[in-house]
């Protein structure tokens, strides 16, 4: 028996053992081990999926924050604006306030210059009206203490009053 040239015999025996080993392997063995390997490729799959769908989440919750971080800065120029009006219509107010109290002093203090003024006036020309008073009944006194003196001026008068 020669090894090298097989036999019919061996070769339809090793073909029958090889169908029955195969038909064996299908029915028992590659169902299970398609399966694991289809159970494995689902799971690669659904893990590169869920791989996805983290990292499409991660860039949404990125942009988010950046929208929302855009937002805040939006809000807190509006807010720093809005105080800075704020503060400068205050001062503003404050000087205008200064201002009108200012000027309403300004007005005060001139009408009480112009009172005092005129109250000074008034006591001078009183003042003066006195004193005139006073020389003019000196000198009267001291022209008509004299008899010759109160003649001529009853005569003077008389000569410039005319009749009519």
């Amino acid at each position: 028996m020669d090894l090298i040239t097989p036999e019919f015999g061996l070769v339809f025996w090793t073909l029958i053992t090889f169908l029955l080993l195969l038909f064996i392997l299908r029915k028992f063995a590659w169902k299970p081990i398609l399966g694991a390997v289809s159970e494995r490729e689902e799971g690669i799959k659904e893990a590169l999926a869920s791989a996805e769908k983290a990292r499409q989440e991660m860039e949404n919750l990125n942009a988010d924050n950046q929208r929302i971080l855009q937002e805040a800065r939006a809000e807190r120029e509006a807010m720093l604006k809005d105080a800075r009006d704020m503060k400068n219509k205050m001062i503003a107010d404050a000087k205008e306030e200064a201002q009108t109290q200012a000027s309403k002093m300004i007005e005060q203090a001139q009408a009480a210059i112009e009172s005092e003024k005129k109250s000074a006036m008034n006591e001078l020309k009183n003042h003066v009206a006195e004193l005139s008073i006073e020389i003019a009944e000196k000198v009267v006194k001291q022209e008509l203490a004299q008899d010759s003196k109160q003649l001529k001026l009853v005569e003077d008068m008389l000569s410039e009053t005319t009749l009519n």
